[in-house]
């Protein structure tokens, strides 16, 4: 499968067919236009124009007013990328790093960053041949773009530093000799280009939506699972109380539910009981405003990843070269920060459903084990879960409220987007252990249950979990069991 890269406005679910269909990139004959007209304008422009350009013929920064000699302006380039390179921490994982390489190709093809052809066409290269640099996930403020680990990203374009080839971190001039690839000369301007811009921030929040989607739609099956074993009521996600507060995701939950528990002999089974606890009777409540926050911060990022986000910014047709602020973070941060909560909230309502299966209450043995005693059983899943939520709480403390000067000043405000970017993952990745922790007591728990059936939807799921993680009759070892509850969240054909 062939990606034509063009100006037409890219969405998160395209963007995910073509990272999980391997699919190759090709620039369009209307981008290659456009990058070539932008260069050469620029080209031209620098030929022409006796006074200075920021970034093209001046330094960066608080470095503004020193004029670099035109003889000067490669190596102007080539410092930028190399100094700049300071990255520390655990590195970024490789998935993040292929999107990182895409949106950059994105957002240089739209012909307002002044890059040769050849720059762009080396970046859709190394995304064809998953030839992905080692990044660093600390080190960016989110603000003149991404700045550090933009440039452990470009680093390999001018034959330096290292990349992830065929299962081994090597130099990337290693690599490229093999591939028979020259390193690139970059021309004014290039270097600012490719570390201006928001693509560690925006592959970061590419990834978690991603998968706060997949989590959501997760959340609501788990969750009616749960539900079911605890011998809950269905009359909280009826309609016609979301009809009294229309929130779009209240409406969607109680939909969820309905649909997914339709057929169960349990839940429409006389109740003892009045009301369920608020982590069962309120999952439309929750569950609905972490949808509507995902939607959010979705309609947010998409806007982002079809955007120009370097600086300065060439318009051609105009004749202008704008020095502007299109690489701060905060547009993003923020939302991010949102989504961080949001998510989080989801797997602290998750943590106490799992508390109430193993309470012992509604006719189900203590710890969901027959003989409790001699059996811990299903006792410290619940701790585990616990710990993941209660670290998630730390976590969730906004990154984008924070700013720190930088540049002797000259870079006042800066968003902290990275480090919202960056816990926003280690959340999501949080909550999809919560979550399968919750299916691993939710699906003991309806054990309980037999020979009475839930519905066919979520005895399919009980059937299929059942081949990769068993029925506990006895104290076992349960780490593996866990981790092999997180890869089953991996499966969508149940959504």
């Amino acid at each position: 499968m062939v990606h034509y890269i063009t100006p037409a406005r890219l969405s998160l679910e395209r963007l995910k067919e073509i990272i999980n269909s391997h699919a190759t990139l090709e620039l369009s004959e209307t981008s290659i236009a456009a990058v070539e007209r932008c260069r050469k304008y620029l080209d031209d422009k620098t030929e022409s124009m006796d006074g200075p350009l920021y970034g093209i013929t001046t330094g960066f920064g608080s470095l503004y007013n020193v004029s670099i000699p035109k003889e000067d302006l490669s190596a102007l380039q080539h410092n930028l990328v190399m100094s700049h390179a300071c990255g520390t921490g655990p590195t970024v994982r490789p998935e993040i790093v292929k999107l990182m390489l895409f949106l950059k190709v994105q957002n240089l093809s739209y012909g307002h960053s002044g890059v040769q052809l050849i720059t762009v066409q080396r970046l859709i290269d190394m995304f064809n041949n998953d030839v992905l640099p080692v990044v660093y996930s600390q080190g960016s403020l989110g603000a003149s773009g991404d700045l550090a680990p933009l440039a452990h990203m470009s680093l390999p374009l001018i034959g330096m530093g290292e990349v992830l080839y065929q299962g081994k971190v090597r130099p990337a001039a290693e690599v490229w000799a093999e591939l028979g690839w020259e390193p690139i000369k970059l021309q004014s301007k290039e270097g600012l280009a490719l570390l201006n811009g928001t693509q560690f921030m925006s592959a970061h929040a590419v990834w978690a939506i991603l998968k706060s989607m997949r989590l959501s739609r997760w959340a609501d099956r788990i969750g009616a699972m749960s539900l079911d074993a605890y011998d809950g009521r269905i009359e909280p996600f009826l309609p016609l109380t979301h009809q009294l507060r229309p929130h779009v995701g209240q409406i969607l939950t109680g939909k969820a539910f309905m649909s997914v528990l339709a057929g169960s002999e349990i839940i429409r089974r006389p109740k003892e009981h009045v009301q369920d606890p608020y982590s069962f009777r309120c999952i439309p409540q929750v569950h609905g405003a972490v949808k509507d926050n995902i939607l959010y911060v979705k309609s947010v990022i998409e806007n982002e990843i079809n955007s120009a986000t370097d600086n300065p910014n060439i318009f051609p047709d105009e004749d202008m070269i704008i020095s502007a602020g299109n690489f701060h973070g905060e547009p993003i941060a923020i939302p991010m920060d949102a989504l961080a909560i949001a998510m989080s909230e989801l797997a602290s309502i998750s943590e106490r459903r799992t508390y109430q299966l193993i309470h012992g209450l509604r006719g189900l043995p203590k710890y969901l084990v027959a003989n409790p005693g001699v059996n811990s059983g299903f006792m410290i899943p619940q701790y585990t879960a616990a710990s993941i939520v209660s670290q998630n709480k730390g976590l969730c403390w906004p990154a984008s409220c924070d700013s720190i000067p930088s540049s002797q000043g000259q870079e006042d405000h800066v968003s902290m987007g990275s480090n919202s970017a960056t816990k926003l993952v280690r959340i999501v990745d949080n909550v999809e252990t919560v979550l399968a922790i919750e299916l691993f007591n939710a699906a003991q728990a309806m054990e309980f249950r037999r020979p009475a059936k839930s519905s066919p939807a979520l005895e399919r799921i009980i059937k299929d979990y059942r081949k990769v993680v068993p029925f506990i009759e006895n104290d076992t070892y349960m780490s593996p069991l866990i981790q092999r509850s997180v890869e089953f969240l991996s499966h969508e054909e149940y959504l």
